[in-house]
């Protein structure tokens, strides 16, 4: 068991600790309990939460326990950190569906056993969800100042709002501390994790527990991460970059990564991944001489592809992204080429055109030239490709196999012009 806060801050997963040499001393001492909060609005993770997982990870490799803990309670009225205006309150079946799912993909991430340093699944609406009003406010309440709330940054720039902030969130901080309250008491955890938008509510726990129980506990925080575009993490013209594969497919989340721009992609494998200094100096090494080979990208959109669905699908991924770049496409699935072309124009056209179109009416059905005879020009001229090979013959003839996979074949003009047709 190793002090992972050296190892963290090269990494720039850390931007703020309370008391960073005591806490350092503590992990000296021995394996600590942590945990980390997760908001189950919706049913799935977003790349927005891979710093607090990656957090998380690294203390449980590092010997020391995780608690997950899934804001079943919290879920319900809504954090303001971070928050422009109040959100959509959920109902309570609804927040217990998300935190069922956000639970079977955390167990990717982590090792759920029985062991010191095994994580464990907890939930605040087993706790938070028992208490009556009258009892938080007596038990809980009497140790918040109002002032000392309403300093808090994610409640000023609330308040500094024409829509400003109701009850029900601005309460949000002393729920959350009482987590941290009830997690020391019921495990010894004396360390808090979570997103720097969270250090308020923290630090209030940490407050709480100094003020309750006499007790010294830690909160560290890590950066919110923006690109060198200056939009925050995961945020995309489609929406946000989901782990769930039903919302952001495997070769869609690989993209996305392989799409990161020279100026993060080193940071990003070291906050994102596990790979030691000397891989990653290696990777900048080739990014610097050899630019144009994007190998520091192919490597992080692999790892975080294989962490997150698995060596299989990474791999997959990975073959299908070479698509775009000439290689043949043959052998795939369905699911693969729509989800490779999923943005590209597309056409649709009945099985019984198999072994008997041309090549020639094809291009023309694909709209990649105005007529028969401007298609006829085009392919003699070498300018269209079945599946990514060029194709000279405008009278040849399409048959299954010349599919690329069960029901879809590519038919692309000059470099960028793509269109997928699909026989049904």
């Amino acid at each position: 068991m190793t002090n992972i806060i050296d190892e963290l801050e090269w990494r720039g997963l850390i931007a703020q600790t309370t008391d960073k040499d005591k806490l350092k001393k503590l992990l000296d001492e021995g394996s600590i309990v942590c945990y980390c909060g997760f908001d189950p609005s919706a049913s799935s993770l977003h790349v927005g939460n891979f710093l607090a997982i990656m957090l998380l990870a690294h203390f449980q490799r590092a010997g020391h326990k995780p608690l997950v803990l899934v804001g079943g309670a919290t879920g319900m009225i809504g954090d303001p950190s971070g928050k422009s205006k109040e959100r959509n309150l959920l109902d309570i079946n609804t927040v217990k569906e998300n935190a069922e799912s956000i639970k079977r993909q955390l167990s990717g991430f982590l090792v759920f056993d029985d062991s010191k340093s095994g994580a464990k699944l907890v939930n605040n609406y087993d706790w938070l969800g028992k208490f009556g009003f009258l009892e938080f406010l007596r038990d809980v309440g009497r140790f918040f100042r109002v002032g000392d709330m309403m300093a808090k940054e994610s409640v000023k720039n609330r308040l500094a709002r024409e829509e400003g902030i109701s009850y029900t969130e601005f309460s949000y901080q002393l729920l959350q501390a009482y987590d941290f309250l009830y997690l020391n008491e019921k495990y010894n955890c004396t360390l808090e994790l979570g997103g720097n938008d969270q250090w308020g509510n923290i630090t209030a726990g940490v407050e709480l527990i100094r003020r309750l129980k006499a007790k010294e506990v830690y909160g560290l925080t890590n950066p919110l991460i923006t690109g060198a575009d200056g939009l925050k993490l995961g945020k995309t013209v489609a929406g946000a970059v989901w782990l769930d594969r039903e919302r952001t497919s495997p070769f869609a989340f690989y993209q996305f990564w392989l799409r990161t721009d020279d100026r993060d992609v080193i940071r990003y494998l070291k906050l994102f991944t596990f790979l030691n200094k000397e891989e990653i100096d290696s990777l900048e090494e080739s990014l610097s001489s050899n630019p144009e080979l994007r190998e520091a990208q192919k490597k992080l959109a692999w790892e975080l592809t294989a962490a997150v669905h698995g060596k299989d699908d990474a791999d997959k991924a990975e073959e299908a992204s070479k698509v775009l770049y000439g290689q043949e496409i043959k052998n795939f699935t369905d699911e693969m080429i729509g989800g490779i072309f999923s943005e590209v124009p597309g056409t649709t056209l009945s099985f019984d055109n198999l072994g008997a179109v041309k090549l020639l009416d094809l291009v023309v059905s694909a709209s990649l030239a105005p007529s028969k005879s401007a298609a006829r020009k085009l392919i003699a001229q070498g300018g269209v490709y079945l599946n990514n090979i060029r194709e000279n013959d405008p009278d040849k003839i399409i048959c299954r196999e010349n599919l690329a996979s069960e029901t879809c074949l590519v038919l692309r003009s000059g470099k960028k012009n793509y269109c997928l047709v699909k026989f049904e």
